[in-house]
This record gives structure tokens, sequence and C-alpha cells, in this order.
């Protein structure tokens, strides 16, 4: 005869929220205080108390990002000695943080230095399974020995043979122009499928002075759209319409790839580290196999982090879209390549986003009846 047993066991379905990584990042360059250390900041740090008294390489770009950042701004810096470089304290903050966007503070001389950066990036996916988008800064100019075609020619050189889809380049030319633009892309006021160029995010903060040539010639919006065709990523300005604004943050990505603009590619990174989250939860499970019902099942499952993205909401007749499209049928699909091998398929689609508006008025000379 048997005796009667009952067993309640608890089932862990994969429900719950992901860590949030964006709107998170790292700056690295010379400091004044906390050397070779990671220091957590916030929009209530006082900077002088953790990056130093002193005004540090570090400490103008931070200064600049906390003012652009809004509520609840969030980042890590590591302020460098001369000693180590900033793959090396990229490698030590990496240990014990996880950020979306990495801003190197020292000025890029060359396009060796930003080759080098897609490389890094591409380690820190392949080795740690981290998405990291590397926002280098490159120099100002030189006010005693350049004037603004010297600059352009000193600019392309750094930019124009490089293949970098993870690599942003931001010319230093008010001096805190890389702090600028990461506190705009971590701001929470805003979306990451959002282009720093939304000027209803509002004009920028804290911008350092505006530059001038050898010659005295204050920057105007000539040269910055020269720098923008470069593939740079710089500020602009709107004719008889106050304040200074940004234009895209451009990726190196190659002509005609999909991620020459940041925010094409925070999406795609966003949900890939959920999928990935989620696909090492059906690691030999068998829930996971290749019947109708399962892969009908598990193409929803993997579907969770597209439709969370989608989510929109509409405020007193106004609709503010979700990060992407909502997803329809035939964007996740399910291969089995073998018995234990599976290729699972995404899509995820963006909102289109104006960046040049023409409008067209017509004169109505026809006469009322």
């Amino acid at each position: 005869m048997a005796l009667g047993k009952v067993t309640v066991n608890n089932l862990n379905l994969g429900q719950g929220s992901f860590d949030e990584v964006e709107r998170k990042a790292l700056f690295l360059g010379l400091g004044d205080a906390n050397l070779d250390t990671v220091v957590a900041l916030n929009s209530q740090s006082n900077l002088d108390d953790v990056l130093g008294a002193n005004t540090s390489q570090l400490k103008t770009q931070v200064a600049a990002a906390q003012a652009n950042g809004g509520e609840n701004w969030e980042a890590w810096a590591v302020p460098m000695s001369a000693g180590p470089d900033w793959e090396d304290a990229l490698d030590m903050a990496l240990q014990s943080v996880s950020p979306e966007l990495v801003s190197v503070c020292t000025p890029v001389t060359d396009a060796a230095g930003l080759q080098a950066a897609q490389t890094k990036a591409e380690s820190v996916r392949t080795n740690q399974a981290r998405r990291v988008i590397t926002l280098m800064a490159t120099p100002g100019i030189d006010p005693a020995t350049e004037n603004w075609g010297d600059y352009l020619t000193v600019q392309s050189a750094i930019v124009n043979s490089v293949s970098a889809y993870r690599v942003a380049a931001v010319p230093l030319l008010h001096g805190n122009n890389l702090g600028i633009l990461a506190g705009r892309l971590c701001n929470r006021a805003v979306s990451i499928a959002d282009s720093p160029m939304r000027v209803a995010t509002g004009p920028l903060l804290s911008l350092g002075a505006v530059p001038v040539d050898i010659n005295g010639a204050p920057l105007d919006m000539a040269t910055l759209s020269s720098l923008d065709a470069l593939r740079l990523s710089v500020p602009q300005t709107y004719p008889d319409y106050p304040g200074t604004y940004w234009g895209d943050c451009n990726l190196l990505d190659a002509d005609g790839g999909d991620y020459q603009v940041i925010e094409h590619l925070r999406v795609i990174d966003k949900a890939a580290r959920a999928i990935r989250l989620l696909a090492i939860a059906r690691v030999a499970n068998r829930q996971l196999n290749s019947t109708p019902i399962s892969i009908a099942s598990n193409k929803t499952y993997f579907m969770r982090p597209l439709r969370e993205m989608a989510k929109g909401a509409t405020i007193a007749g106004t609709f503010f879209p979700g990060e992407i499209k909502p997803p329809k049928d035939g964007d996740v699909e399910i291969v089995w390549q073998t018995n234990s091998k599976v290729d699972i398929y995404l899509r995820a689609t963006p909102y289109n986003s104006p960046k040049e508006l023409t409008a067209n008025i017509a004169l109505d000379l026809s006469s009322e009846s």
C-alpha cells in the first residue's frame, strides 16, 4: 500500500522585470580626485567633492552631462591618472557597473583611435554579452593656429576612413560637447528612441563659449553642417529661434548601414538585452520544442520585450508613441536547425521621425461669392 504525498513546487516562469541599462553612462578621462576608481554620480552629486575642486578633463564633461541629464540622472566616472589608457579603465569599471554609453573624454586624434573604440565595444559584446555605445571626443579648434577650413581638414582625417557602428565622434567645439550630448541622451524626459535632435526636449544647457578661429571668425552653421556631413555629432541653431540644440548623434556606420544614427542602435540593443535573458531561461527547457503549439507559445514568449517597448500613451487626445511600433504576426520566427539547435529571428520597427520639414504655402486669390 502507498502512503499519501503532496509536493508543492514554486515555478519560475521568467515574468519579472529586466534591469535597466539604458540611460546610464560611464565617463572616462583624466581626473583630479579618486583616481583610477569607479565613482557613482547622480543629479544631486557635488562634483567638487567626488571629482575634485580643480578643473579637469573629466569633470568638465560630467558637469555638462549632469546639467543636461535632467531629474534622476545617473552615471559613473573613472577619474584616470596619467598611467592607464581608457580601455584598461573600462575593463576595471565593467567589473562592477553596466553602462549603456561609454564617454571617453580624452580627445582621439586619428582614425586608429576610433577603430580601436569599435574593436573594444565588439570585444565587450562578444566576451561579456554587454552592448555599449562609445562616444569619443575629438579635439576642438586651436584658435592660435587653425582657421575653420584647417579644422575641417583635420576632423575629416580622423573620421573619413572609419567604419564603426558602435562609435560616435564628438568634437569639443565648445569644450564640453561630449558631456552635453551624453546628458541629453540620458535624460528621462524622452525615450531612447528619440534623436538628440528633438527640439521639444529643450535647448542645450551650460554649453561652453562659441569658439573662434585664428582669424577671429566664430563657429557658424556652415561649418557645423560640414562637420555633420563628415559624420561628426555637433550642435546646431535655427535662425530667429532662440536656443542652441543638437543635430543627430551620428554613428560611424558604413554608407547604407542600418545604424547611422544612435536611436536605431539603442532600441535594438535594448531588445537584445532582454531577449538574451529570455533565451538563457530556455536552455535545455523542453517547453521550447519543435511542435506547432510550442513554437506558437514561444513566439509570444520572445515577443514580450517588443510588446513592452511598444507601449505608448494617449494624454488629452495626444498620442505619445512607444519606442517601437507594436509587433505583429511574422515579427518573431523560430526555426529548428537540428534537434538541439534553434534559431530565433525578431524584427523591431521604429516610428518615422521628421528631421527635415518643408512647408508649402499657396496664395488664394479666388473671389468669395
